[in-house]
């Protein structure tokens, strides 16, 4: 997986968390791109004002490239395919870090956990997943604990 954006100090984290990612979720993820950045509280207000009429900071926001449901398969949309790099873009993830470490603090977990929480929750929306209804909280929660753990982040 081709991960861009700003994130440092945790590109190499992310990249490595989205690899297990698409192994526990059984999808090929060596030609897929995503963009994942760190915004200011200021940003991400914007943003979530902008895209979902909520004017308050959030923690994370994610924006899908494909209309994709979580039990579909990356493969159904080679047709999406960049004819250039043949890499599927999925989609933008915008993570505000300091809401990320003021709830790492409220948890009592590292920041580096909550990064990570956050990064794949936004993965798993950019694949389909949601929690809108309860049954889909349950599956995307449990699928998410169980990307943490292999990766070894635990709360």
């Amino acid at each position: 997986m081709l991960v861009e954006g700003k994130m440092f100090p945790y590109k190499r984290t992310i990249t490595k968390l989205f690899d297990i990612a698409g192994k526990t979720l059984n999808e090929d993820f060596s030609a897929v791109d995503v963009s994942v950045n760190f915004v200011s509280e200021d940003e991400i207000k914007r943003l979530n004002n902008e895209f979902r009429k909520i004017d308050k900071v959030t923690d994370v926001l994610s924006f899908p490239n494909l209309d994709k449901k979580c039990d579909q398969k990356l493969s159904d949309f080679d047709d999406e395919r960049n004819p250039d790099d043949k890499l599927l873009f999925l989609g933008d993830i915008a993570i505000c870090l300091k809401k990320a470490k003021s709830q790492a603090k409220e948890y009592g977990h590292s920041v580096k956990r909550e990064v990570c929480f956050l990064a794949l929750h936004g993965l798993l929306h950019l694949l389909g997943f949601d929690h809108i209804e309860k049954e889909d909280e349950k599956v995307m929660n449990e699928t998410a604990e169980k990307i943490l753990s292999k990766f070894g982040v635990l709360r």
